[in-house]
């Protein structure tokens, strides 16, 4: 065989690539590595962040089952907790591999979101370029995906996994039903529900999924009310009643309700339900509508929590946004043969209901990582409406790409600025107390930031500036009342206490008011005022422990051994704690009862797990009731 039929010139090669880079697939996956590669450059500052203060700590950094990385023990805990008011076991399992791969080093749970937000412009890409045919529209959707500074919240915030999470879930869903559309089957059914299943487990948001599923049969599918037209593709499916449709979508739907149940039930655990529908929340969910719409066009003063002024919103903002939804309604009705407004506009209306404030979750009136799933619909709705207009228009391609390329390079812009103020809680809070007002979880975030910092009198102020503005409950000051006593502001933390007491909504709340101020006077050598506090207390609840011990280690500092005994051996009834059971070894030695000391200390031994902190705690707790330790 000659050299000439074995070698490969260079000529050669570069002719064999060149026809496969002009492919559509060839095409396809350029456009793929050229979006992913930006998104990720975009992003990339985030190794440099921290965690935050707002939910890092519950979510991963003071979370023993998350720290312990994926477990036996891990699984099973992340399919049966509540914890956070939450049930989503594909995300507490995400941030477990998380802590196994990286430990607590923020940067590799920072990338691992970059990355999923990466893929996820990918695949909406290539759904979109599937479903359609065209390439250009469906990158520039995929392309304000990636680049909306909206955005940044679900990306740049560790806790916010679940977010990007459930995303990968739901464009999966998508792709698998175009599958199941084109080709049928029982089995492609199944993959559908099976991938709906565990996107609920990463969030329960992508609840609204069967309706669009609904929307996505009527445009692009175009199974649904299909009448012939120069956008059917040949491959197109075959169209199908609206009734077959829907049928289509009940086990969907029994999927959907299942999660809701769950999802409410997880959170009334952590008390985050408020029921009832009232006006204020009805306003506040239709002008919340117009500011995520406002947003989607002009992403400034974008904060990671908007206070909630339902109840002063006036009437007349509600009506006008209530009117101006239903304009804008009306007007996609009209031109409903543009099926990709109906859909988009209806996509963005229908994924909102979830987390719109019918059902009042948290403080928040609205917030960014809501409008992740939501804004694709405006982005298809304005992006092909635009098309359309070029196409009829003549409108040359490269007249639209540099408004494209100039639109995106500005959300870009405004992307790297909102990823600046994720850096850590004290630069995230500053940034929200700039953009918004009397927003007490702000001045709150800001207090605990600098309070692990050790800025004492500066995390003071910013709990003050939320206490002028009516911000915290009875809880809340229970806990600026503790840190200031901790830190020695003693008369500061009675104040926190006494107006703790005031607001108390019912006699436990006013029992741990009372006993904390027994605590606090006892700290400042007051023992008759101190002594009535844990009275008082008592008498509100007879089975607070605070109280219990508190008032046992005073009569055990003035020799009545016997009645300290009874008060701690009550407390651990009531709170078998290794801390309890060591005060009660205390107390029964100094009685004289030496062998049911020794057996409480075994106790205290057994159910320990350290042993040397619980006897550090002990000791500072005698300490703060003048006694010293044996």
């Amino acid at each position: 065989m000659s050299s000439s039929a074995t070698a490969m010139q260079p000529a050669e090669v570069s002719v064999r690539i060149a026809p496969s880079l002009g492919t559509r697939e060839g095409r396809r996956t350029l456009v793929c590595l050229l979006l992913a590669l930006l998104t990720l450059a975009l992003y990339n500052p985030v190794v440099h962040n921290g965690f935050t203060n707002l939910d890092d700590e519950v979510y991963i950094l003071h979370n023993s089952h998350v720290r312990a990385g994926l477990t036996r023990d891990t699984v099973k805990w992340a399919f049966t907790s509540y914890e956070t008011g939450n049930w989503h076991p594909l995300t507490w399992l995400s941030h477990a591999l998380d802590c196994q791969l990286f430990r607590l080093n923020p940067a590799g749970h920072h990338y691992v979101s970059v990355l999923l937000h990466a893929g996820n412009a990918v695949l909406l890409f290539l759904l979109l370029e599937s479903a359609t045919g065209l390439t250009w529209p469906s990158l520039m959707v995929a392309a304000l995906f990636a680049f909306h500074p909206v955005n940044v919240e679900s990306v740049a915030w560790a806790s916010e996994r679940k977010n990007v999470l459930s995303m990968l879930f739901f464009l999966l869903i998508l792709h698998a039903y175009g599958r199941y559309v084109r080709r049928g089957g029982v089995g492609r059914y199944a993959v559908v529900a099976a991938l709906f299943a565990l996107g609920s487990m990463a969030k329960p948001e992508i609840i609204t999924l069967p309706f669009v599923l609904l929307l996505w049969d009527y445009w692009p599918l175009r199974r649904m009310f299909a009448v012939p037209s120069a956008e059917d593709r040949t491959d197109a499916p075959p169209p199908r009643s609206f009734s077959l449709l829907f049928l289509e979508k009940v086990p969907l739907l029994l999927l959907s309700a299942g999660s809701a149940v769950v999802t409410v039930l997880a959170e009334r655990s952590s008390d985050a339900v408020r029921s009832g529908f009232t006006r204020a929340r009805f306003g506040n969910a239709v002008v919340a509508y117009v500011r995520y719409l406002g947003k989607a066009f002009w992403p400034t003063r974008l904060a990671v929590m908007y206070p909630y002024r339902g109840h002063s919103l006036p009437t007349w903002a509600i009506l006008s946004s209530a009117a101006g939804l239903l304009l804008v309604t009306v007007l996609v009705l009209r031109f409903r043969d543009r099926r990709y407004l109906v859909v988009g506009w209806f996509w963005f209306l229908g994924t909102l209901v979830p987390v719109i404030g019918i059902v009042e979750i948290g403080m928040q009136a609205m917030a960014d990582r809501y409008a992740y799933l939501p804004y694709i619909g405006l982005f298809m709705a304005v992006v092909w409406g635009i098309a359309e207009i070029a196409r009829k228009g003549k409108i040359p391609a490269a007249w639209l790409g540099v408004p494209a390329v100039l639109v995106l390079l500005t959300f870009g812009i405004l992307s790297r600025r909102q990823l600046s103020y994720w850096y850590d809680g004290e630069t995230l809070w500053r940034h929200t107390l700039s953009v918004t007002e009397r927003n007490t979880m702000a001045h709150d975030g800001l207090g605990y930031a600098l309070a692990e910092q050790g800025r004492v009198e500066d995390a003071i102020a910013e709990f003050k500036a939320v206490e002028a503005l009516h911000g915290y409950t009875a809880s809340a000051m229970i806990q600026v009342g503790v840190y200031e006593q901790t830190h020695g502001y003693l008369q500061g933390a009675l104040e926190q206490y006494k107006q703790s007491l005031d607001a108390s909504p019912d006699a436990n709340s006013r029992a741990v008011a009372l006993s904390w101020m027994g605590s606090a006077f006892t700290q400042m050598g007051d023992i008759p005022h101190a002594k009535l506090g844990y009275m008082y207390a008592l008498k509100q609840n007879p089975d607070n422990s605070f109280a219990l011990v508190g008032s046992g280690l005073l009569a055990e500092r003035d020799g009545d051994f016997a009645f300290a005994v009874a008060q701690i051996s009550r407390a651990v009834k009531v709170e078998p704690s290794d801390v309890n059971y060591l005060l009660l070894a205390q107390a029964l030695r100094r009685a004289g009862r030496v062998a049911e000391a020794e057996e409480a200390l075994a106790q205290a031994q057994r159910i320990s797990h350290d042993l040397a902190q619980a006897q550090q705690d002990a000791a500072r707790v005698m300490a703060s009731a003048g006694i010293k330790p044996d």
